[in-house]
């Protein structure tokens, strides 16, 4: 119904304020915690079978990797099975994240991402030169 999205400004009280009575901290206070401690990471895997590297970025590299390991066939990483992380980059933000992992992509090079593996101050110039 056009009439479910339309909620009463009681029904978000949980959200801001706990129940009567309760010692539970405010979900939305909650909320905000979790985002301000979320991870920002790119990551890079390699395939050996392929000889293929793969960029990526994510804000839980655990889901992730367990999304790459059980892809579907028509998901990239599914043409192999032997993907292995081989660089992590934690970012301050989702913007720095995005901005690098679209940087490394757009360089369409195994040597940079070689480079990129086999030095680590490179990927240390990435973050100035994208501070998010």
């Amino acid at each position: 119904r056009a009439s479910d999205w339309y909620q009463s400004p009681d029904s978000y009280r949980g959200w801001f304020e706990p129940k009567r009575g309760s010692f539970q901290k405010p979900r939305i206070a909650w909320l905000f915690s979790f985002i301000y401690f979320m991870n920002f990471i790119v990551y890079i895997l390699l395939s050996e079978k392929l000889n293929r590297y793969y960029t990526g970025a994510t804000s839980n590299i655990d889901v992730r990797m367990d999304f790459h390991e059980n892809a579907e066939n028509h998901k990239y990483t599914h043409k192999a099975d032997d993907w292995q992380t081989v660089f992590t980059l934690e970012c301050e933000n989702k913007s720095q994240m995005l901005s690098i992992e679209k940087h490394i992509k757009s360089m369409k090079s195994k040597v940079y991402i070689q480079n990129l593996i086999k030095y680590p101050e490179m990927a240390a110039k990435l973050k100035i030169q994208y501070p998010g």
